[in-house]
């Protein structure tokens, strides 16, 4: 960039070049299509769309899920898997939430800016010049948008696969009772939204991970250890009340949501724990990027 130096009092005030405008340098949709591209991406999305699939095999060659239990009794959502789509994608998030959905987001976020450090291409992103405030957020934009689009990718093609394998029709409900195919629709959104908004704290760790280090491995492995870790904790019933404030502890909470009767309570609170600890750590990555001294 080329500034010109304007005589002001005592001192000489840096003028930007014409034309240039810090808010429109690496545009959402540049960074978008390049993430996008990336193999990366693909693959991960290939194995979300092959999740539904690898499930119906499986039920193909076991026989169907709860039949083999008291009297055929079922008792959760698994056992209820092949009754209809609904039900299908109710299972496909039950086995996936707790790990696999980490995964993408992990990656999407803990390969922003250190992927960039690690090619040596982020001097010269900051030299172009792209200020470093617009640099995050318009990776944070861009890591959202995959993140969420992997979170409805896996129940869509569920719903799809379901439909063509068990039929349409109403989820039925393991307790007792069942729901209209479109209520269930509207549920299992609001569960993608809850599932969402619940790694959010996945999402603020490796997007601050990847601010302080220079190996996208790194910051990914991180996020994704840290989060095992919660669950970990989560386990040890001895810490008592004090799981309360561990995102893992309500990461299930959405399973209230899919019953004749609502509860919004949990999921509620667990968005409430996963939002704060996530304001925490990307307001760190903000401040500590802004500070550090970028060689890469």
């Amino acid at each position: 960039m080329t500034t010109t130096r304007v005589k002001t009092g005592a001192r000489n005030v840096p003028e930007l070049a014409h034309g240039y405008r810090p808010a429109r340098t690496l545009p959402l949709r540049v960074e978008l299509v390049r993430q996008i591209k990336r193999r990366r991406t693909l693959v991960m999305g290939a194995v979300l769309a092959l999740l539904p699939l690898v499930l119906v095999a499986a039920f193909a060659i076991g026989g169907e899920p709860g039949g083999g239990g008291d009297g055929g009794q079922r008792v959760n959502l698994m056992d209820t898997a092949t009754a209809s789509a609904a039900n299908f994608a109710a299972t496909s998030l039950f086995v996936s939430a707790g790990f696999l959905l980490v995964i993408p987001v992990a990656l999407f976020f803990g390969d922003t800016i250190a992927s960039e450090a690690n090619w040596s291409s982020l001097r010269y992103l900051l030299a172009a010049p792209v200020p470093r405030a617009r640099l995050l957020w318009s990776k944070l934009a861009v890591a959202f948008g995959l993140s969420l689009a992997a979170m409805l990718l896996l129940p869509l093609v569920a719903l799809g696969v379901g439909t063509v394998a068990y039929g349409w029709g109403p989820l039925d409900i393991p307790t007792g009772g069942a729901l209209p195919a479109g209520t269930a629709v509207q549920r299992l959104l609001a569960v993608v939204a809850f599932i969402f908004v619940s790694q959010l704290v996945t999402a603020g760790l490796a997007f601050w991970l990847s601010t302080k280090t220079d190996n996208p491995l790194g910051a990914v492995g991180g996020a994704v250890f840290l989060t095992i870790v919660g669950n970990v904790l989560d386990a040890v019933t001895a810490l008592g009340d004090w799981r309360d404030f561990l995102p893992a502890h309500w990461q299930f909470a959405w399973a209230d949501a899919i019953q004749t009767q609502p509860e919004w309570g949990g999921m509620i609170q667990g968005a409430s724990v996963s939002v704060a600890y996530a304001v925490v750590l990307f307001a760190l990555a903000f401040r500590g990027f802004a500070r550090k001294d970028v060689v890469s």
